[in-house]
């Protein structure tokens, strides 16, 4: 049962994001323009997906080095689907009314939920409490709420695989981003780049000041953030290379640092494209006019002052 849930079930899901992007490359045989980027990167996304823990490293690599150039070549369109006409969207918004926000709303609340689940791995005969891989939580959550889209909206199926290809494609490469920047998070730690960053900090903050570690430490989570879009990634870094030495060796509590050094890092998340699952990909599917400034414009005044209000609250409560 552990090795299902740890091992197996995880993969399933990853499998049927394949399957996702193996429909979508077969969608864009229709394209008119990029036919051929469009269905090799959607192909090689199915690939990644389906057979990432099978393909040798360099393997994937070359892969995603290829997906990359096919992006920055222009060689990845969206193609031309058929839009639904205003009447028939009238129409169903009429029939399905607000009952059509319940499937988004599931995803986040069972996920939620599933969050709370624990198994045990058994280990040299010990019991471990094991939560659920978060593919398991996210995928449980997708598959449940596209039976109540299927179950409120009454679909075709045809029509639904054409609507999930017109949103994939609309999103584009951005859609790699999460996955992309936080792989390269665990490859800026491994490779030391938390001890380079304290070295350098460390010629220019006075020991001892612990106003100046702790703006250091938020601009810091804030920049890293901006530069990588996760603070997940940014997280180990800074805080490895500015929040120990230069702030919790100050007398900082640790617990109370390390959440606001967390939440710091998200008003980065706000002012920037690297974030493309914050703010461009929302841009992209409400084909807004500015497709990659509208929703960082709208966020920045709140991102700036929830900058301040980090340093005082870390000055306050973490000391």
């Amino acid at each position: 049962m552990a090795s299902f849930l740890g091992v197996y079930l995880p993969e399933l899901f990853y499998v049927l994001c394949g399957l996702v992007c193996f429909d979508t490359a077969f969608r864009a045989r229709k394209n008119k323009r990029a036919k051929a980027g469009t269905i090799l990167f959607w192909t090689l996304t199915g690939l990644i997906f389906m057979l990432g823990k099978l393909l040798p490293s360099v393997v994937t690599g070359s892969m995603l080095v290829i997906m990359g150039c096919l992006t920055v070549t222009k060689q990845v369109s969206m193609g031309v689907f058929q839009e639904a006409t205003p009447q028939f969207r009238k129409a169903s918004s009429e029939r399905i009314g607000s009952v059509i926000f319940l499937p988004a709303l599931t995803v986040g609340v069972l996920s939620l939920v599933l969050s709370f689940v624990k198994y045990n791995v058994i280990k040299d005969g010990v019991a471990t409490p094991t939560s659920l891989n978060g593919a398991i939580m996210t995928g449980t959550a997708c598959v449940v709420a596209l039976i109540l889209a299927f179950a409120i909206c009454r679909p075709k199926v045809s029509e639904t695989r054409e609507d999930t290809s017109r949103l994939l494609m609309q999103v584009g490469a951005s859609c790699l981003l999460p996955q992309l920047l936080g792989a390269l998070g665990s490859v800026f730690s491994e490779a030391g780049v938390g001890e380079v960053i304290s070295g350098m900090i460390s010629s220019v903050v006075p020991s001892g000041n612990r106003l100046l570690g702790v703006i250091v430490y938020v601009i810091g989570m804030v920049i890293f953030t901006m530069i990588m879009g996760n603070a997940f990634a940014a997280f180990t870094v800074i805080t490895a290379g500015i929040g120990v030495p230069f702030v919790i060796a100050q007398g900082g509590n640790p617990a109370i640092i390390g959440v606001l050094g967390m939440t710091a890092g998200y008003c980065g998340t706000l002012m920037t494209p690297m974030a493309a699952n914050f703010n461009i990909v929302p841009c992209a599917v409400l084909e807004t006019k500015d497709q990659k400034w509208a929703v960082i414009k709208a966020q920045l005044p709140m991102a700036l002052i929830m900058i301040v209000i980090h340093v005082i609250l870390m000055m306050v409560l973490g000391f």
